[in-house]
């Protein structure tokens, strides 16, 4: 009987994986992507005669293989059209090979649409099987055929190879960048992506149909948003917005995604806590760029959260706009999630609604059963095509909601604000190939003609400053009426002394159960500015910033000879990074640094 052995050489996958743009990953394993060729070496014992004795080459992946559902195939050479599957895999002999010497150079292509993950592949020959070779097969944006083909060889530098990225928080008005260590070709991450794949609830209902669907970027990016969380199955992350973080760290302890996941699998894939949003979208960014998903985390200032799906953000405030009614709907001062670059094939056949697709990782709202989000065409967004999958009508609210104010006392509440410009600013990613920030605003929405639904005659301005960083720290916050500006209440008339004639000024700071009132006649008719500083010492402030860096402030203006005139405006304060400054201790060029012990006067500092 003929004996077949497999030779692999030793640059054979340092070779294809170089190839294939997965070398960062490793050189020790086969890693490659669909529709792009690799290379297998194989030495028989006696010549190859294909007419006589032909070779033949299966594969298969996932638990329960089956041709129909194309994770199985079987390849010869010379070729038997019999042997079809629904997903069709090439194979034929280099140049270089020489089947007079059983010397067979084995060219294999995976199709473009082949489902990615975990493949045995063995070579039969002369009835005696052996095995050729377990690569992993990963997406392929460099593939024209793939869906995630991205033609800009830029951006695939960008979005599918940069190990170092940027997240921006802080609020709409003040943003800081966070930098964030992807670490997609880590050790072991193909390991790790692979078990986040296999521990989804659908693989666990049905293996063959999950491992089957991963041909599909939209599937496997439905996957790997739920999967990101744990709210309801084995997920990486568990969330957490307040309250104790005992058992795990604070979500401002994470600067990268690879420790995350490392200490996910490791566990026993038990949920790593604690993340947020802007954790929860690092670490998904991470996952989608090594499975070859051409991926950015982008962040959403005043991001609406719209439970009900009527398009507008309640929001409930008692007595001088201080604590805030319960409410479902909200606004967060910032929120982030990816995109994601695939084609939509099952939106439209033209592909109206190819490119980028919003997926967000945060548990917020159930999508077919699952707390995951997406993917939702930037597009379709923009164009206010909210009938379509997955998710568009949440993301769309979430950019473009109007957000209404309410006053509520003795049981009834007045609307007192309506803004329709107010959710969804400087929607921002990083720039490719530089740490510039780039506003993609434009890309999410239309720019507002107006920001309000109403004539409005009174606006206040809220401005703040965080001040030093001692002890007697403090935010000082200046609150300013103007007199050109209208109200919103109803029946409102100014006077001939001006706006601010008999007007109660309110100042409200409102931060977890910290509440402080500041009340203040209107200075003397005719009134321009009335101006009230509100000093908070950072004692008193700082225990409630462990869980952010965000002051919320609310002020009110209440019209004392007309009620009914009450006038509402809100700011977030950004919290700044005290300076930091590092003196590295060096030595001296002189003769003491060759002694064992040397004089402290021999070091100089260097800031």
């Amino acid at each position: 009987m003929t004996r077949v052995q497999v030779m692999r050489l030793e640059s054979t996958p340092l070779r294809n994986n170089v190839n294939h743009h997965t070398s960062d990953v490793t050189v020790k394993e086969l890693l490659v992507r669909r529709g792009q060729p690799f290379t297998l070496n194989l030495e028989l014992s006696k010549p190859f005669t294909p007419d006589r004795h032909p070779l033949t080459i299966s594969g298969l992946t996932g638990s329960n293989p089956s041709k129909d559902l194309g994770t199985s195939f079987v390849l010869r050479i010379p070729p038997n059209q019999s042997l079809l599957s629904k997903v069709m895999w090439k194979v034929k002999l280099k140049k270089k090979s020489s089947s007079a010497k059983g010397d067979l150079r084995l060219k294999i292509t995976p199709p473009a649409n082949a489902p990615i993950g975990e493949y045995i592949l063995t070579v039969s020959h002369r009835g005696e099987e052996t095995l050729l070779a377990m690569p992993v097969v990963l997406f392929n944006p460099w593939c024209p055929d793939d869906t995630v083909f991205l033609p800009d060889e830029e951006k695939r530098q960008e979005y599918v190879m940069n190990e170092q990225g940027i997240i921006y928080k802080g609020s709409g008005n003040y943003i800081t960048p966070m930098d964030w260590n992807f670490g997609q070709f880590e050790p072991d991450m193909v390991k790790i992506c692979m078990k986040i794949l296999d521990m989804n609830n659908n693989h666990g209902e049905d293996p063959a149909k999950d491992v089957s669907s991963r041909c599909d970027p939209i599937y496997v990016g439905r996957v790997v948003s739920a999967m990101i969380n744990s709210e309801d199955d084995h997920g990486v992350l568990m969330g957490r917005w307040g309250g104790s973080y005992a058992g795990g760290f604070r979500p401002s302890h994470w600067n990268g995604s690879h420790a995350i996941l490392k200490s996910w699998f490791n566990i026993d894939c038990h949920p790593v806590k604690y993340g947020q949003c802007w954790v929860f979208a690092g670490v998904m960014c991470s996952v989608m760029r090594l499975l070859g998903i051409p991926c950015r985390v982008v962040t959403n200032f005043n991001s609406a959260h719209d439970t009900n799906k009527n398009l507008v953000i309640d929001m409930y405030h008692a007595d001088y706009g201080v604590a805030p009614k319960d409410s479902r709907d909200s606004v967060w001062n910032f929120h982030v999630w990816v995109e994601g670059w695939m084609k939509r094939p099952d939106l439209a056949e033209d592909g109206k609604y190819d490119g980028w697709q919003v997926l967000d990782p945060t548990p917020q709202e159930m999508s077919d059963g699952l707390y995951c989000c997406g993917p939702a065409p930037v597009k379709a967004i923009l164009m206010g095509d909210v009938d379509l999958e997955y998710d568009v009508p949440f993301v769309f609210a979430e950019v473009n909601a109007d957000c209404i104010d309410w006053l509520v006392t003795d049981g009834t509440k007045m609307k007192i604000y309506s803004d329709t410009e107010r959710v969804g600013q400087n929607i921002s990613t990083k720039s490719v190939g530089s740490n510039k920030r780039r506003n993609i605003t434009d890309c999410y929405k239309h720019r507002e003609g107006g920001k309000s639904t109403e004539p409005r005659r009174l606006s206040i301005v809220v401005s703040a400053q965080v001040m030093n960083y001692n002890g007697s720290s403090a935010v000082n916050i200046m609150m300013e009426e103007k007199e050109e500006t209208v109200p919103v209440g109803k029946g409102y008339h100014s006077s001939p002394w001006g706006v601010g004639r008999g007007t109660l000024f309110v100042a409200t700071l409102y931060l977890k159960h910290l509440l402080l009132f500041v009340c203040a006649p209107a200075p003397p008719p005719p009134p321009i500015d009335l101006s009230l500083p509100i000093l908070i010492p950072f004692s008193t402030y700082h225990k409630y910033m462990m869980d952010g860096d965000n002051i919320k402030i609310s002020a009110v203006v209440t019209d004392m000879e007309n009620p009914v005139n009450i006038y509402l405006a809100e700011d977030n304060v950004v919290l700044q990074e005290p300076p930091l400054a590092i003196v590295a201790v060096t030595p001296c060029h002189c003769l003491c640094v060759k002694t064992t012990r040397s004089s402290p006067s021999c070091y100089r500092g260097v800031q």
